[in-house]
């Protein structure tokens, strides 16, 4: 039978599994949510809580440069095994996170990384946003809620939908390599260069500098 991409990515939604498990499980169980949900706690939802305990220190650290020099990416991202490291799967992954740092310019990894005052000055935006309209204040709570929820899908990294194929999370990618090479993977971290940023840049009215030479020459 076919499993629609949305019944797979509301299972995905409902267990955390990854994206190819929930497929598997679906058609396991001929599209059975349910059924679906205790196949994956079972097995897959199992492994991966075992996987969870255990230590990622090796992988690699990649770096990626873009638009001649424009931008650069350094990033740190760890296995259980250097046999995994170097396999094809573990290396595409990484150039993959290289380019979805470069393009998405993420701020943190997840949102446990973002400090308690950034994200209380953020709620706080929402809320008042949200107030402004006149709308009661529990529902305004419930609005900026929803609003820093979407935050995180821009700032953080697991949260962002992938560059290449938006209807994965960066968090659905390391499930299904999980899956696929039976090893734990960790983004460790990583910086991203943006040539001049930070920079304050002197602004030229060049209107001005070119009546100022016309003017000297008509002297």
């Amino acid at each position: 039978m076919t499993i629609s991409a949305a019944t797979v990515k509301e299972l995905r939604d409902a267990t955390g599994a990854g994206m190819m498990d929930c497929k598997r499980a679906l058609e396991e169980k001929n599209g059975n949510f349910e059924e679906a949900i205790k196949y994956l706690r079972e097995k897959g939802m199992a492994k991966a809580a075992k996987r969870a305990s255990k230590v990622a220190a090796e992988g690699a650290v990649a770096s990626y440069i873009h638009m001649g020099g424009k931008i650069g990416v350094l990033v740190e991202v760890n296995s259980e095994t250097d046999f995994v490291a170097r396999g094809d799967a573990f290396q595409a992954f990484v150039r993959d996170i290289c380019l979805q740092i470069c393009s998405a310019s993420p701020t943190y990894i997840s949102p446990d990384e973002i400090p308690a005052a950034a994200l209380a000055a953020e709620k706080e935006v929402y809320v008042n946003q949200a107030l402004a309209t006149g709308k009661p204040e529990a529902m305004c709570e419930k609005i900026a809620e929803g609003k820093v929820k979407k935050w995180y899908s821009e700032v953080c990294l697991l949260e962002q939908p992938f560059v290449k194929d938006d209807k994965k999370s960066i968090k659905d990618l390391i499930a299904d390599l999980t899956s696929k090479c039976g090893e734990k993977i960790v983004i460790r971290r990583f910086v991203r260069f943006q040539l001049g940023e930070g920079i304050e840049k002197e602004k030229v009215d060049l209107a001005a500098e070119v009546a100022a030479e016309l003017a000297k020459v008509e002297k």
